[in-house]
């Protein structure tokens, strides 16, 4: 774990390719912080709520960033990623229609993860 610490992270990507660059750091983090051990939540809204479904990470570029994919395979394996509940309805996005390992949950879930003793929260 980074530096010992026993705290959790919890980054909400609002931007899709929108805003690649905002984008790509927010799954960057995330990564990072799986990656060193640390406990992550990830939390697609907004535009980013579209990388829930399959394939379509692999269409996002952002030149001399690490793929999409890469980086949200590694958090669903190593952390948690969730779809905002209003984000899927506004873009008719179901439970069966993302990827296996992210959830659908809303507003109360992410207060509550923000708000663990401990916990780290991020808006990118």
């Amino acid at each position: 774990m980074l530096r010992g610490m026993a705290r959790s992270l919890v980054v909400k990507a609002t931007a899709g390719s929108d805003a690649p660059e905002r984008c790509s750091q927010a799954f960057t983090v995330a990564a990072t912080a799986v990656a060193g051990g640390v406990p992550t939540s990830l939390w697609l809204t907004g535009e980013s709520a579209w990388f829930a479904l399959p394939g379509r990470a692999a269409s996002f570029e952002l030149p001399h960033a690490a793929p999409l994919p890469d980086l949200l395979e590694a958090i669903i394996e190593g952390g948690s990623v969730t779809l905002c509940t209003q984000c899927a309805a506004r873009r008719g996005i179901g439970p069966d229609d993302v990827l296996p390992g992210i959830r659908i949950a809303g507003a109360a879930v992410f207060v509550e993860e923000s708000l663990q003793e401990g916990a780290q929260a991020l808006v990118y």
